[in-house]
């Protein structure tokens, strides 16, 4: 077993993630992708292999236990994270990744076709301008906006009943001191990302 399966084999152990081998392929070819169409197109900052691993693949994989719902959109998605891993790790939910970056979303449609996800969509659209057919049971989002821009950007993209999930490091007290009174704040998860060191927190959000 490689360095890098084995980080990410405890990395899943220690989330509560039993992924078949086959899951845990598909998450090692999204990451081969990432890592080629980075060196041409730079959709992400992290080059190195094993930090794309722990502070990409875990660090998105870190929410899965929180999220409810069978329709979930993540806005903002940028080169598929974190809606790539849930994707793979959820197959019988489905997945919209929107993104208003068309070089990021002929990256997801590559990642779709190669890894065979049929359980995903990629959207190219600024948040405000999308209007899917149906609202969605959940929103999230890795450092999109604040959380009174995510809830004002993406409020017509949740259903009556849905969550607005907000991936953050540090608690964020002053923006939730922003939020707006029609929304309430239902759950403030501390996360621990195997490998990865600082505070991270998922803010879960519903409208009253």
């Amino acid at each position: 077993m490689s360095d890098r399966e084995r980080i990410l084999r405890e990395g899943l152990q220690s989330l509560g993630l039993p992924l078949d081998a086959g899951q845990v392929a598909a998450l090692f070819a999204y990451l081969e992708l990432l890592q080629q169409w980075n060196r041409a197109y730079n959709l992400t900052a992290i080059r190195d292999p094993e930090m794309m691993l722990t502070h990409h693949l875990l660090d998105s994989l870190s929410i899965a236990s929180w999220i409810k719902g069978t329709r979930i959109i993540d806005v903002g998605t940028g080169p598929g994270l974190p809606g790539i891993p849930l994707a793979i790790c959820y197959p019988e939910r489905q997945f919209s990744l929107l993104d208003s970056n068309g070089k990021k979303i002929r990256f997801l449609f590559q990642v779709k076709t190669t890894l065979g996800l049929g359980n995903v969509q990629e959207i190219q659209s600024r948040t405000e301008a999308y209007r899917p057919e149906q609202p969605f049971d959940a929103v999230i989002s890795r450092a999109f906006t604040s959380l009174a821009g995510m809830t004002e950007k993406c409020a017509h993209l949740l259903s009556a009943h849905g969550r607005f999930y907000a991936m953050k490091g540090q608690y964020p007290e002053q923006e939730l001191r922003e939020l707006p009174k029609h929304y309430n704040v239902v759950g403030a998860h501390q996360l621990v990302v195997p490998g990865v060191e600082g505070r991270r927190h998922l803010i879960e959000i519903a409208p009253v």
